[in-house]
């Protein structure tokens, strides 16, 4: 957009922050982590991968796509109609929704080691009922984590015994406040393909660790490390928790732990499976699942009919048009071609692909969040709602993609000659965006 368009979005963002502390609900969504001052930030219709914004200006998404909720499409008819349905038939009821039932028992046949399934709406609320179950099932308080698991205090209380603990995992120098001091020591981190870091966690707390709880694969996979965090969670009689919510309804219908023959004590899916309604799954061995019994895990919206409904039409979609494939075919074809772009510029940046449907583009140049913020500004004006992180959904077409990568070369071109003449940050026309956590409000 130029200088003397209009940004309603940009203005109405202003006054959230004044009312809205942070601005919304979600980091991931805040305009200062796209473009400050610039990203329009709201919306007026989402179809497929487009997008309008409030001054009806038209954007294709090849940026976070919901942050990865809408792995086919924003509004798609299918699901649409079956969440349509749904409502028509009753939303909410005395009675429970059938299609919990039918859920549950799609989803165990998805994943044949899991006996039992409970529902939420969201991720981290999945986590903290996993992670309860578990120390229930266990009688075991600290947890071992490896990765991102959500806002809950079980998590960010890692924070607690070092203010560190979560700066790779969440954001630099987050500060536990409102986090119990009684919770130090409960949730304790490690890395991913370090096993013996797992193994000191153990040492150090012996028989009290009854929870290990981690993601499959974001970046990179280690199936060597994956089978002795197995293994050590057996000899330790740790429940074995799979964190799928990002991963998992991309590269297969369900958990991509499948794929590589592994074997959890539970694994938890979320954001895909609804396809951008609010759906998320703990699944896991009954003699483990049984621990909720033993506890309180209660809710009157987890009820809900609409995730369900919507759930199970993604699945269909998913079993009968090859949704898997296509995402998969879709992710390498746009790394491949925007790696060959980046390197003909002579760029130090790469893509990790570890889940072809989720790239990530991993900046090496000095100031790598000018680089990053110029790209946002430069392809928004060409069209495009681009960042670092993308996630691929059906709607993406060869065509639009192909759109993109003509834009995003003459992007680069621009930001290799800002990198050249030594003036790249005066190239834009807004401040840097934030990298990790800033208050927000009236003021910045």
């Amino acid at each position: 957009m130029s200088k003397n368009e209009t940004n309603k979005g940009a203005e109405l963002w202003k006054k959230a922050k004044t009312i809205i502390p942070g601005g919304n609900q979600l980091l991931s969504k805040r305009a200062e982590r796209f473009l400050p001052e610039h990203w329009p930030s709201y919306y007026k219709k989402a179809k497929g991968v487009e997008v309008w914004d409030l001054d009806d200006r038209h954007y294709y998404d090849l940026s976070i796509m919901a942050i990865g909720s809408c792995v086919l499409g924003y509004a798609n008819e299918a699901v649409n109609d079956a969440v349509k349905c749904a409502i028509d038939a009753g939303n909410m009821c005395t009675f429970n929704c059938y299609e919990e039932v039918e859920l549950a028992e799609k989803l165990i046949e998805l994943h044949p080691w899991a006996g039992m399934a409970r529902f939420a709406r969201t991720g981290g609320e999945a986590c903290t009922i996993a992670v309860r179950i578990a120390r229930a099932a266990t009688g075991k308080d600290r947890v071992a984590f490896c990765g991102y698991h959500g806002w809950h205090d079980w998590y960010l209380s890692s924070n607690l015994s070092d203010s560190h603990n979560l700066d790779q995992l969440l954001v630099p120098g987050l500060k536990p406040l409102g986090i119990p001091k009684a919770l130090s020591n409960t949730a304790l981190p490690f890395r991913y393909g370090k096993a013996e870091e797992l193994k000191a966690v153990l040492s150090r707390y012996p028989n009290e660790v009854g929870v290990i709880i981690m993601e499959v694969e974001r970046h990179q996979l280690d199936l060597d490390f994956l089978k002795a965090v197995r293994k050590i969670a057996t000899e330790a009689g740790a429940v074995l928790i799979y964190d799928e919510i990002t991963s998992g309804f991309r590269m297969r219908a369900g958990g991509l732990h499948m794929l590589h023959g592994l074997a959890p004590d539970m694994v938890i899916l979320g954001k895909a499976m609804g396809n951008g309604y609010p759906i998320s799954a703990v699944l896991g061995r009954t003699e483990v699942m049984k621990g909720a019994q033993d506890t309180f895990i209660s809710s009157t919206y987890w009820t809900e009919r609409v995730g369900f409904a919507a759930a199970l039409e993604v699945i269909r979609q998913f079993e009968k048009n090859g949704v898997a494939d296509q995402l998969i075919q879709t992710g390498k074809y746009f790394a491949e071609n925007l790696s060959k772009l980046i390197d003909a510029q002579g760029l130090k940046i790469e893509i990790e692909d570890g889940i072809p449907p989720a790239p990530i583009l991993t900046v090496n140049e000095e100031n790598p969040s000018a680089v990053k913020t110029l790209f946002t500004q430069e392809m928004l004006k060409k069209g495009f709602l681009a960042s670092d992180v993308i996630y691929i959904s059906t709607a993406h077409t060869k065509e639009i993609i192909d759109r993109y990568l003509k834009a995003a070369d003459e992007v680069l071109s621009l930001i290799k000659k800002g990198i050249q003449a030594g003036n790249l940050e005066s190239l834009l026309e807004g401040p840097v965006r934030f990298e990790g956590l800033r208050r927000l409000d009236k003021d910045n």
